[in-house]
């Protein structure tokens, strides 16, 4: 599971969601467009701060939205757990002018793009998503 994630450039082929990766430094620095159920795409630099492998990435994502995310891997036996947590803000105008309305909107589209990513990765992996939602 660590070297599918840690292989950005091949999201677009089971993470439906991603658009597009462009590396821009190897194992470093992507650019990814994502798209979600609103017609827009959003792309954003992500640049690894640091990585504890097999268990735990950090990086940092500047453009269209700015902030930090870290993935962290747990197994128990035969399960791996797989979080993601992310602190981010856009920087469009628009989106930040429409955020106090448009936050459970933004929220949503942000679950789903997760939950396709969740689902396309258990089925690379050929195995059962549990405890998704």
């Amino acid at each position: 599971m660590w070297d599918i994630l840690r292989d950005a450039e091949r999201w677009p082929e089971w993470w439906r969601g991603v658009r597009r990766v462009v590396v821009l430094a190897p194992e470093e620095r992507y650019r990814i467009a994502w798209r979600s159920r609103v017609p827009y795409d959003l792309e954003f630099d992500f640049d690894v701060l640091e990585i504890d492998s097999p268990c735990c990435m950090t990086g940092e994502a500047t453009g269209e939205l700015t902030g930090t995310g870290t993935w962290r891997l747990f197994e128990d036996g035969d399960i791996t757990a797989v979080t993601y947590e992310w602190n981010v803000w856009t920087t469009k105008a628009w989106m930040n002018l429409l955020s106090p309305v448009a936050r459970p909107v933004f929220a949503y589209n942000h679950d789903v793009v997760m939950r396709w990513g969740g689902e396309g990765l258990a089925r690379r992996l050929d195995c059962r998503l549990l405890g998704a939602g």
